[in-house]
């Protein structure tokens, strides 16, 4: 499955909010630096959707706010 997720990062908290199908706002504790921000949506998301994060992958966007996540 994939998704869109806009991600903003040094939030107060770390959520995740459905914006629509397939698309999704999350927020996260982290900057975004050196991928801290990447490694902590891979977390809250894994979480989130209840598999392991090695199911959860930034396919697209890395270095952007809006990505495109590959759940498996």
């Amino acid at each position: 499955m994939r998704i869109y997720v806009k991600v903003s990062p040094r939030s107060s908290k770390n959520e995740v909010i459905k914006t629509a199908e397939g698309e999704y706002k999350v927020r996260l504790t982290a900057p975004p630096v050196d991928g801290e921000a990447n490694a902590m949506l891979v977390k809250i998301l894994a979480e989130h959707f209840g598999v392991s994060k090695s199911s959860v992958a930034v396919i697209g966007g890395k270095s952007a706010r809006t990505k495109i996540i590959e759940i498996k």
